[in-house]
C-alpha cells in the first residue's frame, strides 16, 4: 500500500525533501503545502537579483507546475495548513484567497519545513513603506520595486551579519550609500575580532559607513531619519532591517510537539518530533552541535538539505542517522570571503571548553604567480590533544578551499598534527609548496607544551 505524505512548507526544505521522497519512492502520494506564491526559491540569491548579478528573478525560482510536473506530486500554493490532528492523522488548510471552510487530508507521515521569520520589531516613527526585511520573494520584491520607483541615494542596513553584509554590498552595487549600523563590537559574527575587523576595513575602503557599539532606537521625518541609542543620528532613504531570524514553530506548538530549549522543534537523529508519525527539518529545528553536543538552531542551507536525505531514507526504512551540524557558513564580502566552521572563542569559552588559538597570514598561491592575494586562517585547537575545534577564514583567492579542508579535518577529528600532513595539490596559481594550512599545522602545534 503507497504512503501518503504531507510536507507543510517548501522553499529549501520542504521542495527538497518531497524531491528527496520521489527518488527513493515512486509510489508514495505526495502533497507539499506552501503558504506563500512559490514553492521553492534560492533566498540565499535574492540579495544578487537585488544587486543586479542576476540579471532575472527566474534565476532563483522554481515554477510550481514545473516542480509538481518532474516530481509527479501535488503542489498547493498560497494554501496555509492551519492544524495537525494528531489522533486522526489529518492536517486542515485552507487557501489563502477562498472564502469557503477548512478542508482535511489524511496522511500517513508528516513533514514540517515551516521555515524561520525575519524579526521585524514595531520601532517607534517607523515607516513600513521605506522600511525592509529580506527572506521572502515578495520582501525581495519590495525592495526592488521600491529602488526603480524612488531611486533613492541612501540606504541604511541594520544588523552587520550575512544578509546586512550582503545586502550593503548588493545595495551600493545599485548605487547607494550605505550606512551598516550593528550594536556590536564588531562585523561579521561568525568569525573573531581580530579576522573581522580586516571585514571592516574592507566595508570602509568601500566607501561603506560604519556605525558599531551603536543600536537603532527610533526613526523621525516619514522613516528618514535613524536615531540611534548614542544619540547620533543617520539619514536615509530606506533602511533594511536584517536582525536575525526565529523558528516559525506556531504550528508545531499548537499541535502538542516539544519544542526544545533553544525555542525550535526536538527532533531525534532521525529528524523525528516527539510524534514518531511527524518529522521537521531545516530552520525549524533543533540539532546537536558537532562539537560539544549541545543542540542548536542552525538556519543554513546544508543542514536542510542533508535532513531532507535523512528523512526520505527513513521512510524507506534505511535509518541513517544525522550526526549533527558544524555550522559551516560563508559569504561574500566586496572582494573578500568570509568564513567558518565550528565555533568562535566566545562560544567555546561559553562552553567551558579549554583551547589555544593560532592565525596565520598567508599569501593564496605563490607570491609571483599574477592574482596571490592576501589570507588570513585562524584556528582554535584543544589545548593538550590537538583536536581542532574552530576554522575561520578572510581573504581573497583561495579562501574558499581552505574553510572547505578546514570543516572536512573537523569533521574527520583531525588535529593540528594532522594539518602538517596535508597534502595539498600544488602549482604556482593554486598554492605554495607548503599551503598555508601546513604552516598553520606546524604554529599551532609549536603552541602545546
Amino acid at each position: 500500500m503507497k504512503k501518503k505524505i504531507v510536507i507543510v512548507g517548501g522553499v529549501g526544505g520542504g521542495a527538497t525533501v518531497a524531491a528527496q521522497i520521489r527518488r527513493t519512492d515512486k509510489e508514495a502520494e505526495i502533497h507539499l503545502f506552501e503558504k506563500g506564491s512559490y514553492v521553492s526559491f534560492s533566498n540565499c540569491g535574492m540579495p544578487y537579483y537585488l544587486g543586479g548579478v542576476l540579471e532575472s528573478r527566474d534565476d532563483i525560482l522554481y515554477p510550481a507546475e514545473e516542480f509538481e510536473e518532474n516530481f509527479n506530486l501535488h503542489v498547493h500554493t498560497e494554501t496555509e495548513v492551519t492544524r495537525v490532528l494528531r489522533e486522526q492523522k489529518q492536517v486542515t488548510f485552507q487557501k489563502q484567497d477562498s472564502a469557503t471552510q477548512e478542508e482535511t487530508l489524511s496522511y500517513d507521515k508528516l513533514i514540517l519545513s515551516p521555515g524561520a521569520y525575519a524579526l521585524c520589531p514595531q520601532i517607534d516613527g517607523m515607516a513600513e513603506a521605506r522600511t525592509f526585511t529580506l527572506h521572502t520573494i515578495p520582501d525581495m520584491d519590495a525592495i526592488d520595486q521600491f529602488i526603480e520607483k524612488h531611486q533613492p541615494a541612501t540606504a541604511a542596513v541594520i544588523g552587520a551579519g550575512f544578509i546586512g553584509l550582503e545586502m550593503v554590498e548588493n545595495l551600493q552595487a545599485r548605487g547607494l550609500h550605505c550606512t551598516l549600523i550593528d550594536r556590536g563590537e564588531q562585523v561579521a559574527k561568525l568569525v573573531d575580532k581580530d579576522l573581522a575587523d580586516h571585514v571592516a576595513d574592507h566595508l570602509t575602503d568601500n566607501n561603506v559607513s560604519l556605525k558599531l557599539n551603536d543600536g537603532l532606537s527610533s526613526f523621525s521625518n516619514e522613516g528618514k531619519k535613524l536615531h540611534l541609542a548614542s544619540g547620533k543620528t543617520v539619514d536615509a532613504d530606506m533602511t533594511i532591517l536584517s536582525i536575525g531570524v526565529r523558528p516559525n514553530t506556531q504550528l508545531a506548538v499548537h499541535s502538542g510537539l516539544k519544542i526544545g530549549n533553544t525555542g525550535a522543534i526536538a527532533v531525534n537523529q532521525f529528524m523525528q518530533t516527539s510524534d514518531p508519525d511527524i518529522y521537521a527539518l531545516g530552520d525549524v529545528v533543533e540539532t546537536p552541535d558537532s562539537i560539544t553536543g549541545v543542540e542548536r538552531n542552525v538556519a543554513l542551507a546544508w543542514p536542510a538539505h542533508r535532513q531532507a536525505f535523512i528523512i526520505a531514507s527513513h521512510l524507506t526504512n534505511k535509518k541513517i542517522a544525522y550526526h549533527g551540524t558544524l555550522g559551516t557558513g560563508i559569504l561574500k564580502v566586496f572582494d573578500l570571503t568570509v568564513g567558518s566552521t565550528g565555533h568562535t572563542s566566545t562560544t567555546l569559552k561559553q562552553e567551558g571548553y579549554t583551547f589555544k588559538e593560532a592565525i596565520l597570514q598567508a599569501n593564496s598561491n605563490v607570491g609571483y604567480y599574477p592574482g596571490s592575494d592576501r589570507l588570513w586562517i585562524k584556528i582554535l585547537f584543544d589545548a593538550e590533544t590537538g583536536l581542532i575545534y574552530s576554522g575561520q577564514v578572510v581573504g581573497y583567492a583561495g579562501a574558499d578551499k581552505r574553510l572547505a579542508v578546514l570543516a572536512t579535518a573537523i569533521k574527520g577529528k583531525l588535529t593540528v598534527y594532522d594539518l602538517q600532513e596535508l597534502e595539498i595539490g600544488y602549482a604556482p596559481p593554486f598554492s605554495n609548496s607548503k599551503d598555508p594550512l601546513n604552516i598553520l599545522g606546524y604554529k599551532a602545534a609549536s603552541l602545546i607544551t
